[in-house]
């Protein structure tokens, strides 16, 4: 990108525009985890300068973390805070995501919660709180030195790339002061502006490199529901395998959609909520009260069907998962067992039991999502060990309200011999069975066998509409 003489004013600032605007286009990052006001930091601040022991806790840490200072001011606002509020990883600046996750977990505990009883609105008793999680704190920061390294480079990759372009300012500046009457600039002012854009474009694309990679590792563990509090306790090795699986799995181009349909189901559970007092939802007059209370169990079509894509590429096995990873997260919330049935032909059965109560395990979780079976479509496989399942659980009484979801792209026969068992299942054990379509509108028909199955069934066409399945959430 050599110059020549003549080179015009005119000219090199037309090229250097996108870097003299570098800095200020840069979304603003924050460095505090915990959103607060200019009046609690004030707090902080005159806590910290009043207290030796904080400012002795700050020094001992900083050994372990440039910036252990704005960590000890969140946990000490985590402590004193009304109504706590922690920023989206995303938000935050890549030299503090290593803080973001270190108070995440510690909020996340029990003993922490049962501590905010007694430190909300006192900074003394706040101050103390952070004092007491000194040996907490030496040992997340010892556990997170690989993610508060890659961190800092991403934060150091950022400066170098505002200091590139201010780099770039200045040379404009001196090649304006240069300029003749006419707005010729002398060929060395002119390459100096050429050399000056050439290293921001680099150190621009190795910021935004290093910052893209921290935050898509957040987004992709936030998509597939890993906690920060989870990530925190893993090991940094088992951590970076797991990051390499969602980047590379499967399901890993589907994060979109899985996050949209966690959104979704969180608003639905939301609207339950304030329902809840109000008028008792019904569904089509069929007198269904909106939640159950026991399993929520997912019985998933794995055939090799569900690998055709609808509306915007999406197929419908990424339609399928998302929703059963919504349903997943469904039963977590309201302290439910979850299981997942993954099928296909008659032989083709896997079966997922995720516990209430017990960690979920982002591993298991990613098995259940990313594994195909392939082949045929068998609906009684699927189904008679959702029965057994129940009946295994409730001993053959009635179950407390458990739910089943057949979700399926296909219509299969089943023999009268097992529809009467089914049938008589159903009476004695209580449970109600909820039917999703996915790109087989035949399927969903009255009459159809999957109707004949089910107590609520719906068609999906659109697979990009997370919405189709939003009255689900309400009910289950």
């Amino acid at each position: 990108m050599g110059a020549t003489p003549g080179s015009g004013l005119d000219e090199l600032t037309g090229q250097a525009a996108t870097w003299l605007s570098l800095a200020t286009a840069t979304p603003e990052r924050h460095t505090g985890v915990v959103v607060a006001d200019r009046f609690e930091r004030i707090t902080w601040r005159d806590t910290y300068e009043q207290s030796a022991g904080l400012r002795e806790l700050a020094e001992e840490l900083a050994g372990l973390h440039e910036h252990a200072t704005d960590l000890l001011n969140d946990v000490f606002l985590a402590a004193y805070k009304v109504g706590l509020r922690l920023r989206e990883p995303t938000e935050m600046d890549a030299s503090r995501l290593v803080n973001h996750q270190v108070i995440s977990s510690l909020v996340e505990s029990p003993e922490f919660a049962g501590l905010r009883r007694e430190t909300v609105g006192d900074p003394y008793a706040a101050a103390l709180a952070v004092l007491a999680q000194c040996a907490a704190l030496r040992r997340l920061l010892g556990r997170s030195r690989d993610a508060q390294d890659q961190g800092e480079r991403a934060a150091r990759a950022r400066q170098d790339a505002e200091d590139a372009a201010d780099a770039v300012a200045e040379a404009l500046r001196q090649a304006a002061a240069a300029a003749d009457e006419d707005g010729t600039v002398p060929a060395t002012a002119a390459d100096a502006v050429h050399r000056a854009v050439e290293t921001a474009e680099a150190t621009g694309s190795a910021a935004r490199r290093a910052a893209q990679a921290v935050r898509e590792e957040a987004a992709l563990m936030r998509a597939r529901g890993v906690g920060s509090g989870e990530l925190e306790r893993m090991p940094f090795d088992r951590r970076a395998r797991l990051a390499e699986r969602l980047r590379t799995g499967r399901l890993a181009e589907w994060a979109e959609l899985i996050g949209r349909f966690r959104q979704m189901a969180d608003g639905e559970r939301a609207r339950k909520v304030e329902n809840a007092t109000g008028e008792l939802m019904l569904y089509d007059s069929q007198g269904e009260q909106p939640t159950g209370r026991g399993a929520v169990i997912a019985c998933v079509d794995t055939s090799h069907s569900m690998y055709a894509a609808g509306p915007g590429g999406v197929t419908r096995e990424a339609w399928a998962k998302a929703c059963a990873l919504a349903l997943l997260d469904q039963a977590r919330d309201a302290g439910r067992d979850f299981v997942g049935i993954l099928f296909s032909a008659a032989d083709k059965v896997q079966v997922f039991r995720f516990p209430a109560g017990r960690s979920a395990g982002i591993g298991k979780v990613l098995d259940f999502a990313e594994t195909f079976l392939g082949g045929g479509t068998s609906y009684q496989a699927p189904l008679t060990a959702a029965r057994e399942l129940l009946e295994e659980e409730s001993g053959g009484a009635a179950a407390p309200r458990a739910d089943i979801v057949m979700i399926t792209d296909d219509e299969c026969g089943v023999t009268e011999e097992w529809m009467r068992g089914w049938n008589e299942a159903r009476h004695r054990l209580g449970f109600r069975v909820f039917g999703v379509a996915v790109g087989a509108p035949r399927a969903a028909e009255a009459g159809s066998v999957l109707d004949a199955l089910c107590d609520n069934l719906r068609s999906v066409e659109d697979f990009t509409d997370v919405h189709a399945a939003a009255d689900l959430f309400r009910l289950i």
